[in-house]
């Protein structure tokens, strides 16, 4: 059992009405457990296509899991294809029904039980892992010697049967390998030549460890993935190839363990026992989102400000109105204002503040979307820096902003602002 291929049904998924999150959950519980997701297919609620579609992801891995496509009506149609692509019929399942009364009596919903009596129809052939979270059951099939998992389609249905269930029994049944992976950020270089300085250290990685580059915004993360059967031998073999990269790009690297950036600076903000605040105009309370994101985070986070009216700045943060008139909101001394009038009113070591334009129309002071200032204020010094990004749309302007921001503090901190 090597490799999986996961199949998301459902129209809503292909009309981009709701985004697929159960597929990136899934991929990242198999890689846990050994197993690595070779291709995602997202098809409509079709007999033809579902049955399709399996043809050809059990032509391309080990495991299949389905998700979504399993309702309480008559005319589902995935439970159908699935009988007819293991030549089965479907019949109602006894232990299946008692769950499912089960279920809604403990919801107080029993009245709706003969309404939803089809979710206890499953293909004969089938193993039931029953959903206690929902009314749709998992059903798993064999083909041969491998098995399909057929899920709901609602995250919160989905990840415990995968966490609870599905993984522990695949974890029993098959003799799996573990894979162990660590992330390397790297700030300051490009990919391109990045991949230049690295490359000898990168041919002489052990033929069970793989390396990928994935950059996020300015920064680059060097994803290390090994594989074997010590999940302990893994993690030595993986601190010694990070530690032959320090004499390469060791000036580059902020982080070797955590992936996400408001992780990366939660550790050193508790490690230098130091605490934060934010003002926000343009990126509308989305470092403060980022930065309370941690479990822990009301250790270092004290509080923050959205002050998007040009007032606000000035009765909250104590903007001069002098300094706004003289170089308009939008500008390096209004960013630098307000972070000194943040790091006043929290009483923190450190404040952080943005205003600019996210778009789509100009800024009130007739600035171009896409400009921003921002200041990084650490005890009494303060760094403001201008981006401009004209290019991106406002949710991903905010984003890109908020994450530059954080790795520019996490440079400050660590004394390599890149």
């Amino acid at each position: 059992m090597e490799n999986a291929v996961l199949i998301t049904i459902g129209d809503e998924i292909l009309s981009g009405n709701t985004v697929d999150t159960n597929s990136n959950f899934i991929a990242t519980e198999l890689k846990n457990i050994g197993i690595k997701v070779s291709q995602i297919f997202t098809i409509s609620d079709e007999i033809d296509v579902i049955k399709n579609t399996l043809k050809s992801a059990f032509e391309i891995g080990d495991l299949v899991i389905t998700t979504g496509g399993l309702g309480p009506t008559r005319d589902d149609k995935t439970k159908k294809a699935l009988a007819e692509f293991f030549d089965d019929e479907i019949a109602l399942d006894e232990v299946t029904f008692e769950h499912l009364k089960s279920y809604m009596e403990k919801r107080g919903r029993i009245e709706i039980l003969e309404r939803n009596r089809e979710q206890a129809f499953v293909p004969t052939k089938s193993t039931v892992f029953q959903n206690h979270f929902g009314t749709a059951p998992c059903m798993m099939m064999q083909n041969g010697n491998k098995l399909s998992f057929s899920l709901p389609g609602v995250p919160y249905e989905v990840k415990p049967l995968i966490k609870d269930q599905i993984v522990p029994y695949l974890k029993e049944k098959f003799n799996l390998n573990y894979i162990s992976t660590r992330i390397v950020s790297v700030v300051g270089i490009p990919e391109s030549i990045l991949a230049d300085r690295i490359e000898e250290w990168e041919l002489a990685l052990p033929e069970n460890m793989a390396l990928s580059y994935l950059p996020v915004g300015t920064r680059v993360k060097l994803r290390l993935t090994a594989t074997g059967e010590n999940e302990q031998f893994l993690q030595i073999q993986l601190e010694n190839q990070i530690q032959k990269l320090f004499p390469i790009i060791g000036e580059n690297i902020i982080a070797t363990s955590e992936d996400k950036i408001e992780k990366i600076l939660a550790e050193i903000l508790n490690e230098k026992e130091m605490t934060i605040s934010t003002a926000e105009s343009c990126t509308g309370g989305e470092l403060a989102k980022l930065l309370t994101s941690n479990s822990g985070s009301s250790k270092y986070f004290i509080g923050g400000i959205v002050a998007y009216a040009t007032e606000k700045k000035v009765d909250i943060l104590n903007v001069s109105e002098g300094t706004i008139e003289r170089f308009t909101v939008v500008s390096e001394e209004v960013a630098r204002e307000m972070a000194e009038g943040c790091q006043n009113l929290f009483k923190t070591d450190i404040s952080l503040s943005t205003t600019g334009v996210a778009g789509p129309g100009k800024g009130e002071d007739g600035k171009d979307v896409g400009t921003v200032y921002y200041t990084i204020r650490v005890n009494n010094k303060s760094e403001t820096f201008k981006l401009y990004l004209p290019h991106l749309d406002r949710p991903d302007f905010v984003s890109f902003v908020s994450q530059k921001i954080i790795q520019d503090l996490v440079g400050i901190l660590i004394g390599n602002n890149s």
